[in-house]
């Protein structure tokens, strides 16, 4: 039987993250689902949001929390927006300014990544400094960048209202912004971080995957009205993107990866620059280096899942940062924003082992942790640095118990 051909247009930003969408239209993978995938270069998140409303794409890849804020109607113009599927895990990194990162130096930071005692360092010389505030920069109010940083900064003992002021800036504006004397620091994702340290003189303080382990960055953010009146297309797509997962989870293809992502249609900038995040060989300031196995994860772990508990937590953070009144109709509408249901449907054929449960106690698995009768699926570890638990059963008393901080 022939396949419905579907016409489908995608946004995306200059990321690295955005490999799945690349990956999926370059490689034949949603030619393979007979999808025609039209893909859209954007410089704003923004203006992705926006060209969603308006139907000008069908689907994004987007800020994780992003269809969540849409959905409660903190942004506008904003489409009902669900989210089917996550784009990878990890990818971020918290940058700072040759100054500041001597400074921290001083107070103790390791230079091993380490968001403990990097916080530590960073929290004694804001106690020492005069005058203006520490500058930090992320890419959206609405985005893990900005619920990560606050969420490192806070359980450091550093007030992000008070003690820093958090500005927003374009990915790409980054580097220049620091050189420039314009920020001190800044959470951005690949190639921006990796661009900071070797053309801005950049070092990395800490990275995503320390502050929160297998913790979620972009999602698949898809017009609900389309998605709801396309289904077959919609499942077609994330066929595609899952197995564009597997080929970028493969390191043998890593280099490809990089070279087709520098292409001038999509990031447009150095493979040197690519090549750092995939291999797990980051560059963290000046000449040094430092191994880092799970900065990246397209595939493994679940990384395309996506968990309601995620959707969850990035909710709490908006309520815990007075963008929106806790309420039960609100929390609903969070947790319903991420559809795993629609990502079983779609890959069910498949045959690939899925998480039985929607949502799961974030920061409980220390270790890797098969799961599952089969044990054919690992998870974790999913930690946060400082040792909290999120349960999404419970998130009153987690609520309840962040006011304290």
């Amino acid at each position: 039987m022939k396949k419905n051909r579907h016409e489908i247009t995608a946004g995306f930003l200059p990321l690295l993250d955005s490999a799945l969408l690349v990956v999926a239209k370059e490689k034949g993978f949603a030619e393979v689902e007979q999808v025609d995938l039209t893909l859209v270069r954007e410089r704003s998140w923004a203006t992705v949001r926006d060209r969603l409303a308006v139907g000008h794409f069908e689907v994004a890849h987007i800020l994780a929390p992003m269809p969540i804020a849409c959905n409660l109607g903190l942004t506008a113009p904003a489409p009902r927006m669900i989210v089917p599927m996550a784009l990878g895990l990890g990818g971020n990194a918290v940058a700072v300014s040759g100054n500041l990162w001597w400074k921290m130096v001083d107070n103790g930071a390791a230079g091993d990544l380490d968001a403990r005692s990097s916080g530590a360092a960073l929290r004694q010389v804001i106690s020492q400094r005069t005058g203006d505030r520490l500058r930090f920069g992320v890419v959206h109010p609405y985005s893990g960048h900005n619920y990560e940083l606050r969420y490192w900064l806070s359980a450091s003992g550093i007030d992000p209202d008070r003690e820093v002021e958090i500005v927003t800036l374009p990915p790409s504006d980054m580097g220049d912004a620091l050189k420039a004397g314009s920020i001190d620091g800044y959470c951005a994702g690949e190639p921006w971080n990796t661009f900071g340290v070797v053309k801005r003189g950049a070092y990395l303080a800490t990275i995503k995957a320390a502050i929160w382990k297998s913790s979620p960055e972009k999602v698949l953010g898809v017009n609900g009205r389309w998605g709801d009146s396309h289904p077959e297309a919609l499942a077609a797509l994330l066929r595609a993107l899952y197995n564009a997962s597997l080929w970028c989870a493969d390191a043998a293809n890593h280099e490809e990866l990089a070279m087709l992502l520098s292409g001038p249609a999509y990031i447009d900038k150095s493979a040197d620059w690519l090549r750092p995040a995939l291999t797990g060989e980051l560059r963290i300031g000046g000449r040094n280096t430092r191994t880092v196995k799970d900065f990246f994860v397209p595939n493994a772990k679940a990384a395309t899942f996506p968990w309601k508990s995620h959707a969850l937590w990035f909710y709490t953070q908006m309520v815990r940062w007075g963008q929106v009144e806790h309420t039960a109709p609100h929390q609903r509408v969070a947790g319903n924003t991420y559809r795993p249901d629609i990502y079983r449907n779609a890959l069910k054929t498949l045959g690939l082992a899925m998480p039985a449960a929607s949502s799961k106690v974030e920061g409980a698995l220390r270790i890797e942790t098969p799961v599952g009768s089969s044990g054919a699926l690992t998870l974790g570890p999913d930690g946060f640095f400082d040792g909290n638990l999120f349960d999404p059963d419970r998130i009153e008393e987690y609520l309840a118990a962040q006011k304290q901080l």
